[in-house]
């Protein structure tokens, strides 16, 4: 990649009150979000709400803004890239996940339950927001 590409993820709340977090095939093993890339004249809220039901089936609603973040060169991404990263907070009526080939194992899980688990770092930073305003 020759320039940042913009993403979006989410931290979602479910009907328990618990939240999803997944690892995938693309963070060397660490849990995040599920999320990813935001096409040529889409509005991130419409790119998360797509990226959601893509990987994990599931539709989004209340979808806010979070934070923002880069993630330039990391060593916990599996190959050289350079994000800007549009976090949500979000809200799901269903818990049932139907992966996509990205997702290798999902937990839905109380946010400081949530800093017990392998995170990557803008995962960690995204609950620790949760954490203050959610």
């Amino acid at each position: 990649m020759d320039k940042p590409v913009v993403c979006v993820g989410a931290l979602v709340k479910g009907p328990s009150g618990k939240w999803l977090i997944a690892r995938t095939t693309k963070w060397r093993g660490h849990w995040g979000v599920p999320g990813g890339k935001v096409e040529y004249g889409e509005p991130f809220e419409a790119a998360v709400k797509r990226e959601f039901r893509e990987e994990v089936g599931l539709t989004l609603r209340d979808a806010r803004f979070a934070q923002l973040q880069e993630a330039v060169l990391s060593p916990e991404f599996h190959k050289e890239a350079h994000f800007v990263l549009v976090d949500f907070l979000a809200e799901t009526n269903d818990e049932t996940v139907t992966p996509n080939e990205e997702i290798v194992e999902w937990a839905w899980v109380d946010l400081r339950a949530a800093l017990t688990f392998d995170l990557n770092t803008y995962t960690r930073t995204l609950v620790e927001y949760a954490l203050e305003h959610a």
